[in-house]
């Protein structure tokens, strides 16, 4: 069976050869394009979301029975296409879940015990406690915006440092409310009852400015913003109005609104990325990065060793099960 790799990293490529025993296996730095070579044997494919598999691409594979796209989502690819011509598509469901969730509680760590001022101080020789009280996270209201995969995981977390928990979220599933201690409430009633807010949901046309100037006055006084998800969710002029007012104590972003359109967090990591969007310089003209009390890292939540080995374990397993005729992840 041949197989042909896409988009791939050095590192990448050993981790598959040894996880995948059967067939020939090739390995590719670029995307798949029409001007890519040989590619009329492939039969097994793998790619990332800068390869775009249209009809007229998929035309030029006639041997080709299964796609697996190192991504969640499979936008990049003609569906309809593959359908009539039987070519399995399988995806990676998730894989940077319990990784999110520990870097939301990095951030608010990081806030509430104000680490980054602290190590700082010490670097200069100053062992002074001066303005670096922080606040317990036990017994704090924590309301979570978004009940899916992230957001549980986060909720879990926040059980283990004794918070009280209110969820909003589009559908509402009582027996995981009972079996993760949670409340379910509306959005009003989350902003005006949380100290801390943190927000696990994909940016859509729903959720766009969720946060916004109409809405966040209704915040507790002081309270402390999270957001992993989408800078877009958050109105950056509400945030920083509430910030200059106190209304808002302290934030945590990983996500910023001025952002590049980004599909999947680990195309921040390609060079194709790089080609399109230079995060840095948007980072350093961002005026939240000149906020004492505003934590920003570089959209940095997914990029943990074991989130990045796991596309490849998935995308391993998804080729191994179809290879025993028994496909999984199928879109």
């Amino acid at each position: 069976m041949k197989i042909a790799f896409y988009e791939m990293e050095d590192w990448e490529n050993s981790i598959l050869k040894e996880r995948i025993t059967d067939g020939d296996i090739t390995f590719s730095e670029a995307p798949l394009t029409l001007d890519s070579q040989d590619i009329a044997e492939i039969e097994l494919l793998s790619i990332f979301i800068y390869s775009e598999l249209n009809s007229d691409l998929l035309q030029k594979m006639p041997k080709l029975k299964m796609i697996a796209t190192r991504s969640t989502g499979y936008d990049h690819i003609d569906i309809e296409y593959c359908k009539e011509k039987g070519i399995i598509i399988c995806n990676v469901p998730e894989y940077g879940t319990q990784t999110v969730a520990e870097h939301t509680f990095a951030l608010l760590l990081a806030l509430s015990r104000k680490i980054v001022p602290s190590v700082e101080r010490t670097q200069r020789n100053d062992f002074s406690l001066d303005n670096l009280m922080g606040f317990d996270l036990y017994k704090k209201t924590i309301g979570v915006i978004g009940a899916g995969n992230i957001g549980k995981a986060v909720i879990k977390i926040a059980n283990g440092f004794g918070m009280d928990v209110l969820v909003y979220s589009r559908s509402r599933k009582m027996e995981l409310a009972q079996e993760l201690g949670f409340m379910y409430v509306d959005f009003e009633h989350l902003l005006k009852q949380s100290d801390i807010l943190t927000f696990h949901t994909p940016l859509t046309d729903e959720t766009k400015h969720m946060l916004n100037m109409e809405n966040i006055s209704l915040l507790k006084k002081g309270s402390v913003i999270l957001n992993t998800s989408r800078g877009g969710i958050i109105e950056t002029e509400a945030l920083l109005t509430a910030l200059d007012s106190g209304q808002v104590s302290a934030a945590g972003i990983d996500v910023l609104e001025e952002e590049c359109h980004i599909k999947e967090e680990r195309q921040l990591l390609t060079k194709e990325f790089l080609k399109e969007c230079d995060i840095k310089t948007q980072l350093l003209n961002h005026v939240l990065l000149t906020r004492e009390n505003v934590i920003v890292t570089p959209h940095n939540g997914f990029n943990s060793k074991e989130a990045l080995e796991r596309i490849l374990h998935v995308t391993a397993d998804n080729i191994n099960y179809f290879l025993k005729q028994k496909p999984q992840n199928v879109v």
